[in-house]
């Protein structure tokens, strides 16, 4: 967690100067790609974590591992439609901006 939070702060220590060089345009228009960044990374964890849960389930229980691992590539394909649709939303024009 301490690897996001870091990860988050740089990244809004490098938008800073370049919303300073806009043409006096406010952080409303960086807010989708902050929004893309954090769905993303939100995502590969979230997929990261199942993938390690399914993996111990499998050690344990090795006469299962066929449905777990069709139960867990069915849940990453729902995190994936998911980020996906977010991404897509994150990408679209700002109403806001002008």
């Amino acid at each position: 967690m301490k690897i996001a939070a870091t990860s988050v702060g740089v990244a809004l220590l490098f938008v800073a100067p370049a919303a300073a060089q806009g043409s006096g345009r406010s952080f409303v228009e960086f807010s989708g790609a902050l929004g893309a960044g954090l769905v993303t990374m939100g995502a590969a964890y979230g997929i990261g974590k199942l993938a390690t849960a399914a993996y111990e389930g499998m050690s344990r229980q090795p006469e299962v591992a066929g449905s777990i691992q069709t139960a867990m590539i069915i849940a990453a394909a729902l995190i994936e439609g998911f980020t996906f649709y977010a991404l897509f939303i994150c990408s679209q024009q700002n109403p806001w901006a002008s």
